[in-house]
């Protein structure tokens, strides 16, 4: 498809060099955590070419929008995306399919078609794997960076109250996640 490698390395090199250091959860790491995710539900479901392209680019450009800011990153990385697609000569239908997978991830998650429930799973992965302490307290971090939240009391109240609101969207992840996902809260809820 068009121009896949131009914008993979385009963005990916754009975010390495420019999102903030304060961005300790939010950085190059999720977003390739994410394209990983998405990579392994197309082998797992075999999906078909064009919906391939489409959920890597919008696994790509989904967080791109903390390039300018924390604030409505969605809609900022979408119309980012927006930018540099028609630059590469994307068509529009397959723009605005993209922009869709970037809004989707937007918290509370409310995905409306297929891609848009796998990108919203690969998004949230992390809650339901084993490395979930590691990649939370990253997000911690971030939080405190932030000043959105300043104690470890808080965090944990955050963290009970997004698990429990939290929903996984694909029958893999509701099968292979959510178990899991249950058990951290359990975990943080007997601490």
């Amino acid at each position: 498809m068009k121009g896949y490698r131009t914008l993979r390395n385009l963005v990916l090199s754009d975010l390495e060099a420019n999102l903030p250091k304060t961005l300790t959860y939010h950085a190059l790491e999720h977003t390739l955590d994410v394209l990983n995710v998405c990579n392994q539900y197309i082998k797992r479901e075999k999906i078909p070419y064009k919906e391939r392209y489409l959920l890597k680019v919008g696994a790509i450009v989904h967080d791109m929008g903390f390039l300018k800011g924390a604030a409505n990153h969605e809609q900022v990385g979408a119309g980012m995306a927006e930018n540099i697609l028609s630059d590469l000569g994307v068509d529009q239908r397959d723009i605005d399919v993209i922009k869709g997978l970037v809004m989707a991830t937007k918290i509370p998650q409310n995905p409306q078609n297929h891609l848009q429930r796998i990108i919203c799973d690969a998004d949230l992965d992390y809650l339901g794997r084993n490395d979930y302490p590691e990649i939370s307290q990253k997000l911690f971090e971030e939080l405190k960076n932030m000043n959105v939240i300043s104690t470890a009391k808080q965090w944990k109240d955050l963290q009970i109250n997004f698990l429990k609101a939290h929903h996984f969207h694909t029958p893999f992840a509701i099968k292979n996640r959510e178990p899991k996902k249950q058990a951290w809260l359990k975990k943080l809820l007997d601490s």
